[in-house]
């Protein structure tokens, strides 16, 4: 939806950093609109929106900072790949259940995100996952469990094929969403493998499911986590994960169950996932991914507006993420 620098307010006590994003002049006002709903949000694994400013074409909202970015920056790299090991990849996967939960059932909203991937997790200084980027998401009514949309958002290979090929998005969208995310942090591979003319010629959810059923996971392990992890552990998140992308939205199980399976007193899962039948795909209408862009350090004065009562008039330090 925008750009993002970090910030520094340097006139609150602490000095707290923060994100800063600044919405592209021509992002709809209903993305800003759903990013001024994480005002009301209030979890450990949803990122907290601290304050926006708007004024004519300009719009910008502040964020908690993430000191160590987003997960698709360890995901498919050698280098910060290993700082990754399993315990903490099994506590991001926990911590995603428990975000997603609140979103579609404790918020003040039942709020599907619809671009659920790597890049929309950030991770704080412990490595703990906050869930990001809610330009996508819309809120669901109470009494309806799906609805239709004629503007398909989200990424290739994370989005749900009812929602990719008809519009059609519900909680459901999320946990297909979620499983494919599941199967990355697992396997450290991509969703979808692309050849020189981008072809699809690898489905992970496919490749996956048949190496679950051929008991040869030890294949879609990412090998940077060596043989430091829990093999019971790996079998029951991939299996978890292989439900949650099942293609029948009806197939898949709710996050609540997703935590109840996940649970370490569960010992054996009730159902077995079906086998994907074709490459799970759909067309973008475009990429909701948000960009890191350089650009010279400046200062702005602005005046944010937070959930709380009081405006704040603060100077923000613009500094490019790198």
């Amino acid at each position: 939806m925008g750009r993002i620098w970090e910030g520094v307010q340097g006139w609150l006590p602490g000095g707290l950093n923060v994100a800063i994003k600044r919405a592209d002049e021509h992002a709809a006002m209903v993305e800003v609109n759903s990013e001024l709903q994480l005002a009301k949000l209030q979890h450990a694994n949803v990122i907290r929106l601290l304050g926006w400013c708007i004024h004519g074409k300009e719009r910008i909202l502040v964020y908690e900072f993430m000191q160590n970015g987003s997960l698709d920056r360890y995901l498919c790299d050698r280098t910060k790949g290993p700082l990754l090991n399993w315990s903490k990849r099994f506590k991001i996967i926990t911590g995603l259940t428990e975000g997603i939960i609140y979103l579609h059932k404790h918020s003040m909203f039942w709020l599907v995100h619809r671009d659920l991937k790597p890049h929309n997790v950030l991770l704080d200084c412990n490595m703990l996952p906050k869930i990001a980027d809610f330009g996508s998401a819309r809120a669901l009514s109470s009494d309806v469990a799906e609805e239709r949309t004629g503007r398909v958002m989200g990424t290739s290979g994370y989005k749900a094929p009812e929602y990719a090929s008809r519009g059609v998005y519900s909680m459901k969208t999320d946990v297909f969403s979620f499983g494919v995310l599941v199967l990355v942090i697992i396997s450290g591979r991509k969703n979808t493998i692309l050849d020189k003319r981008g072809d699809t010629v690898g489905d992970l959810v496919r490749d996956a499911w048949h190496m679950w059923k051929d008991q040869r996971l030890h294949e879609l392990v990412d090998p940077l986590l060596g043989v430091g992890y829990e093999v019971a552990e790996i079998t029951k998140c991939t299996q978890v994960a292989l439900l949650c992308a099942q293609e029948d939205p009806a197939d898949r199980p709710t996050m609540t169950d997703v935590a109840a399976m996940l649970n370490p007193e569960c010992i054996s899962l009730p159902m077995e996932p079906k086998q994907p039948t074709a490459l799970i795909h759909g067309c973008t209408e475009r990429d909701t991914t948000s960009t890191y862009v350089g650009q010279s350090s400046r200062t702005m004065d602005i005046t944010i507006t937070s959930s709380a009562p009081m405006s704040t008039r603060v100077r923000i330090i613009l500094d490019p993420e790198v």
